[in-house]
């Protein structure tokens, strides 16, 4: 896709980025991921994010990046592909490059490895990854990595392929400028963990879409949720939450990680092979997984 194809897709419904499994020897399963990946490309997820948060895109090397495109691009069928994309600029670079070589559709730009830095530094770091491809990129406000609106708008005029601004910061005094300076020239995409526990505030700021962790594993419930946000169905919207959203929002916040794990642990609970997740996260226990899957088991 060119970069004003992959903005419109981003637009276009709920999204989701599918967890990365690993073998009993830690490596990248090809055949697991492939399987799960096809089976979420039939719910109406126009843009899947490859190896994203979710993904532990920090826990994957650069060279196992060009394989994990291919697998994902293998099994999506019509579903675009947006690569997760990051650590320090040069690093960034070469894995955008790689992504493109492989076949990816677009970049999500996460926050840079480890230390904050000056709106000038983020202006060039950000530059330096649109200038490295033809894929549109989106960029991902949060962290150590807040773009401020000024800056943001020094990027629309000098990168004609970036085309997305995802926020995971909650400030929603920052959205709103953002959505008012740059109105439609970037597509907005809410990104906070578990998403749908912000998505009524964030679409009052005029992000009309967010990436669902929940997707992975009970997609049928994520997209009835964004169909009744998007209808004003507010009754509905809260039915989900009180009785799906805020007990899982409780059971990730039980140890740092979980937000990537339960995830992990939702898609093998409903039959997919994800295996562990890597180091430094760790997986829930096994009474975590039994209240995980009583919670699945009600909202299948």
């Amino acid at each position: 896709m060119d970069p004003q194809q992959i903005k419109a897709a981003l637009g276009a419904g709920l999204l989701s980025f599918p967890v990365t499994p690993f073998d009993a020897e830690n490596r990248f399963a090809p055949e697991p991921y492939k399987k799960h990946v096809a089976w979420l490309s039939g719910f109406n997820a126009p843009v899947l994010f490859a190896a994203g948060g979710t993904g532990e895109f920090f826990s994957l090397s650069p060279n196992e990046i060009p394989g994990i495109v291919r697998a994902a691009k293998e099994a999506a069928g019509e579903t675009a592909i947006v690569w997760g994309c990051g650590y320090g600029t040069e690093i960034a670079v070469g894995i955008a490059k790689s992504v493109e070589k492989a076949g990816g559709d677009g970049i999500l730009l996460l926050p840079h490895y480890l230390i904050d830095a000056p709106q000038e530094g983020l202006y060039r770091h950000v530059r330096a990854v649109c200038d490295a491809t033809g894929m549109g990129v989106m960029v991902y406000n949060r962290d150590n990595s807040v773009l401020q609106p000024d800056t943001l708008a020094r990027l629309c005029d000098d990168c004609p392929n970036l085309v997305g601004f995802k926020d995971g910061t909650g400030d929603i005094a920052l959205v709103r400028q953002v959505t008012a300076k740059m109105g439609d020239r970037l597509t907005y995409l809410g990104g906070m963990p578990t998403a749908e526990l912000f998505a009524e505030a964030y679409l009052g700021a005029g992000f009309t879409t967010y990436s669902s962790a929940v997707l992975n594993f009970v997609p049928a419930l994520a997209n009835r949720f964004y169909a009744a946000l998007r209808a004003g169905n507010r009754t509905t919207c809260e039915d989900i939450l009180k009785s799906f959203f805020y007990p899982f929002m409780e059971l990730r916040g039980r140890r740092k990680g979980y937000a990537v794990a339960a995830v992990k642990a939702g898609v093998r609970l409903v039959g997919f092979e994800p295996g562990p997740v890597r180091a430094p996260l760790d997986d829930l226990t096994d009474a975590e997984c039994g209240i995980l899957q009583d919670l699945i088991d009600r909202h299948r």
